[in-house]
C-alpha cells in the first residue's frame, strides 16, 4: 500500500510550511500491534514527518519520524505499516495529543476528543478543566 498519496503528500508539505496547530492529515498503523501515528506535517526533504506517535507502550508523544523508516518496517506474516483509508480528522493535532496523554494511547473516539478539547480550552482560559 502506498502510505502517502500525492494529495496527502502535498497537504502535509503545505502544513509543514505554515505556522499553527495543524489537523492530522494521515493515520498510519501497524496491523499486528498497537503502533499508530497521526501526521500533520512533512518537511521539504520528503522524509521527516511531524505528528503524534504511539508505539503501544502507554506513552504517546509528539515528534518527528522518518517516512523511509516507517515504509521499511516489515511485520510478521509479510505485513507492513498501513494507512487508515477511513481516517478523517475531527480536531487539530493538539486535541489528539491531549486525548492520547489522558488515555495513554492515540484515540479517535469522539467522546475522548471532546473531553480533551474542553480540557485544552479550559487551560487556555486559566480555568480548571
Amino acid at each position: 500500500m502506498q502510505l502517502l498519496t500525492r494529495e496527502i503528500r502535498n497537504t502535509l508539505l503545505a502544513s509543514g510550511q505554515a505556522e499553527g496547530d495543524h489537523w492530522p492529515v494521515v493515520k498510519l498503523f501497524a496491523p499486528t500491534s498497537a503502533a499508530t501515528w497521526l501526521f500533520s506535517e512533512l518537511e521539504p526533504d520528503g522524509d521527516r514527518l511531524f505528528g503524534l506517535a504511539d508505539l503501544g507502550f502507554g506513552s504517546p508523544e509528539l515528534g518527528v519520524a522518518s517516512l523511509a523508516e516507517i515504509e521499511g518496517v516489515r511485520l510478521p506474516l509479510g505485513l507492513s505499516i498501513e494507512r487508515d483509508l477511513h481516517f478523517e480528522a475531527a480536531h487539530p493535532l493538539s486535541v489528539y495529543a491531549e486525548a492520547a496523554r489522558m488515555r495513554g494511547h492515540i484515540t479517535c473516539h469522539p467522546d475522548h476528543l471532546t473531553c480533551a478539547a474542553r480540557a485544552l480550552a479550559a487551560a487556555a482560559r486559566g480555568a480548571p478543566p
